[in-house]
């Protein structure tokens, strides 16, 4: 690497299964062109690695990731829950970061949307505790603790502070959830007295999945518990145009991971025709974790300039490029 790069990061490479290699390998490739050192440390995780090591995620990904100060994540298949879910559970990663923004010449809803999704990561009815089934069914349980849920708050906030955002909507269903919910509703306020800049608003969930179709450009920062930002998440990605421009993050304390919302794609994984742009929204979602703001616009800008010159798309995106010509197009634009 050039002696002229400034700062240095180590970073997991964890490409995982089917286009998740694909997609990596062009983010690199581009990450490698700017003004930072990165040393990547290889994991492996997904189907392929519990084929051939018995494990979806070993533990010595798990060494790696926690040795770093971020981790890539490229996509996973059939085992994406037990590698995903076990990497948050163990790294203590509790905020989920899934921005909504209209990219040119997508199929948006409108071109004014450009919103942020913060999700409770690690509690809610997500942490899997459902009863053995009874007589009448089965019975799951849904954890909302004060700590959790304070934190996440707060983590929106400060997103918004930082990001010049005027406004977070809190997302509950308080009105039929009265203990779990309620007590969501009531931290969000408490923490909002702290933060007196920044207005506040709460909606019922089921009212805030029409809001979404209906004035999706009046959200800024929304913030809930892990089943509604998960299922809202998937909502907002089709006011975009889908799961293919969607980046993702995964916070901790300490510890960050970044992967796009799209699947392993085994239909296509392997034939140069995966979009790579989800996984190098999300490598633009870590350069800003890290500080590297400047890099972060020069990267996003030079996707951007490809989507608005739209000579040189995926088929996803109504072109018929490869994943190696929009990856170098990309590159030129730099």
């Amino acid at each position: 690497m050039s002696t002229s790069k400034t700062n240095s990061y180590k970073i997991a490479v964890v490409p995982g299964d089917g286009i998740g290699k694909e997609v990596m390998k062009a983010t690199l490739d581009v990450l490698d062109e700017l003004d930072i050192d990165f040393e990547y440390v290889h994991g492996e995780a997904g189907d392929e690695c519990l084929e051939k090591t018995g494990t979806a995620l070993p533990e010595e990904t798990l060494d790696i990731i926690r040795d770093c100060d971020a981790c890539l994540f490229g996509a996973a298949g059939e085992t994406a829950a037990d590698v995903i879910v076990k990497i948050r559970q163990e790294m203590k990663m509790f905020a989920n970061l899934r921005p909504v923004k209209a990219y040119p010449n997508t199929n948006s809803l409108s071109e004014n949307i450009d919103f942020m999704i913060v999700r409770e990561n690690t509690e809610g009815m997500y942490i899997a505790d459902e009863e053995s089934y009874t007589d009448e069914g089965a019975v799951a349980r849904r954890v909302i603790t004060r700590k959790a849920e304070r934190r996440i708050i707060d983590y929106a906030f400060q997103y918004a502070k930082k990001n010049n955002k005027s406004k977070v909507t809190a997302v509950h269903k308080a009105n039929v959830l009265k203990k779990t919910d309620g007590l969501f509703r009531e931290i969000f306020y408490e923490v909002a007295k702290d933060y007196p800049e920044i207005a506040t608003e709460d909606f019922y969930v089921d009212a805030t999945a029409m809001y979404l179709i209906t004035q999706p450009e009046s959200f800024e920062v929304i913030v809930t518990t892990n089943l509604f930002g998960d299922i809202l998440s998937d909502e907002g990605a089709g006011l975009v145009g889908g799961l293919g421009l969607i980046p993702s993050a995964n916070i901790g304390e300490d510890s960050a991971l970044f992967e796009p919302v799209h699947g392993s794609a085994p239909d296509i994984a392997g034939q140069d025709k995966a979009n790579p742009i989800a996984m190098m929204l999300s490598a633009i979602m870590m350069l800003r974790y890290l500080g590297e703001n400047e890099a972060a616009d020069k990267f996003e800008a030079a996707i951007l300039k490809v989507l608005n010159d739209a000579n040189i798309l995926t088929g996803d995106l109504g072109g018929s490029a490869t994943t190696a010509e929009l990856t170098a197009e990309i590159k030129n634009n730099l």
